[in-house]
């Protein structure tokens, strides 16, 4: 009977130690770099540096995020699920301040943005100076006036996204990025699109990942014939505060010109 009783403690005690090392793992903060180059990226641009972060959900943006970041970045884009139901919007608000002190916002919409009145945060994102890439997009042009364009897609997942009003609304010729909070957009893309590089989120690379998943892609580098996509594991974690096997990601992207020889 004692050995059962040691057993059982050996057992309870394993048990609260992982589940404590996974909610400290998601917990850390990580900044990760990521160099792409592109023959098509105009020469005038240099280097575009992007900040890039995806599913906040509840989490507070650290501090020690920003200054890893400040300096590093043109621009800040989030890709979605800044918060989901229940988060205050002082929170949110708390956040976009911390960001704003990387660069400018733009922001598309994730699932779980629209659990609370989203109108109460689209209200909130403009009050805070984001652009919203609604299926629309940004231009942003060198001092050569080559242009590059900033497209982004409303949520699939809740059947907003049209990437076809995204593309309309690019009328001038330029690198084209595309940002989608969920990956699931690669599926509508031909390769006619000529969009170099796709920014997503949402699937938390798994999150708790005990085995691997098709539907809850793993954060990394992926090539969909001439076009890249980054996929984050995010920031945040829904329905519980922990991680397995799945870090929490926030990324500089560094793009810059494939010279040809």
């Amino acid at each position: 009977m004692n050995i059962l009783f040691v057993a059982a403690g050996v057992l309870l005690i394993t048990g609260a130690s992982f589940l404590w090392w996974m909610y400290l793992e998601a917990q850390r903060n990580n900044v990760l770099e990521h160099r792409f180059t592109f023959s098509e990226l105009p020469g005038s641009f240099g280097q575009v540096r992007i900040f890039f972060i995806s599913d906040l959900h509840r989490r507070l943006v650290a501090k020690e995020i920003v200054e890893q970041a400040k300096g590093r970045a043109d621009l800040v884009v989030i890709g979605g699920d800044l918060r989901e139901q229940g988060v205050p919007l002082e929170r949110v608000a708390e956040n976009l301040k911390r960001l704003r002190e990387i660069g400018p916002l733009y922001f598309v919409w994730g699932n779980n943005d629209y659990e609370d009145d989203y109108h109460e945060l689209d209200a909130l994102l403009l009050d805070h100076k984001v652009t919203i890439l609604a299926n629309t997009r940004a231009l942003f042009e060198s001092g050569a006036g080559d242009k590059l364009l900033l497209m982004g897609v409303d949520d699939i997942g809740v059947g907003r996204d049209r990437l076809d009003l995204a593309l309309e609304d690019c009328e001038e010729e330029g690198f084209r990025i595309l940002v989608s909070h969920s990956p699931e957009i690669m599926h509508q893309l031909s390769g006619t699109e000529r969009i170099s590089l796709v920014l997503s989120g949402h699937t938390h690379g798994g999150q708790i990942r005990l085995l691997p998943s098709r539907r809850h892609m793993k954060g990394g580098v992926y090539t969909y014939g001439n076009t890249k996509l980054l996929l984050s594991n995010g920031y945040g974690t829904t329905l519980v505060p922990l991680r397995f096997r799945a870090r929490p990601q926030t990324h500089v992207v560094i793009l810059e010109t494939k010279h040809s020889r």
